[in-house]
């Protein structure tokens, strides 16, 4: 029953994606005055399933090979190293989430709260590659 509920799951996961990408598709094609045939929505929505399955792959063999069970941000900006603007984007876009939730937890901790998400001084194999000029 289990392997039900799975497949149920995935199934439902499936119809979102192919309705998100097909409301993304017809709003694109509006502004452009194209059109796209229900064979495109499907093949592009599958291209995307494909993509999504492959990075959820490699973000637990990063997680896995760091001896941790869960996925961080850091599996996620190891994801984008081939990509230095896209590493770039996010490595800023975690930066200021992390000062936000760094002044969060100095409220917090001032108000006896204690932070259980504390901040890392820096990261493993010295950075965001790329960032720095590294290689």
């Amino acid at each position: 029953m289990a392997d039900t509920t799975a497949e149920d799951d995935r199934e439902r996961l499936k119809s979102a994606l192919w309705f998100a990408v097909g409301q993304m598709v017809d709003e694109e094609s509006m502004r452009r005055n194209l059109n796209a045939t229900p064979q495109f929505i499907g093949a592009l929505t599958e291209l995307v399933w494909t993509q999504i399955e492959n990075v959820a792959v490699d973000l637990e063999s990063f997680s896995r090979h760091a001896g941790r069970s869960t996925v961080t941000t850091d599996d996620v900006l190891l994801l984008a190293r081939k990509n230095p603007d896209l590493q770039q984007l996010m490595g800023d876009y975690v930066d200021r989430l992390k000062a936000t939730a760094g002044t969060a937890e100095t409220t917090n901790s001032r108000r006896g709260g204690g932070g259980a998400r504390a901040g890392r001084a820096g990261r493993a194999g010295g950075g965001r590659g790329g960032r720095t000029g590294g290689a």
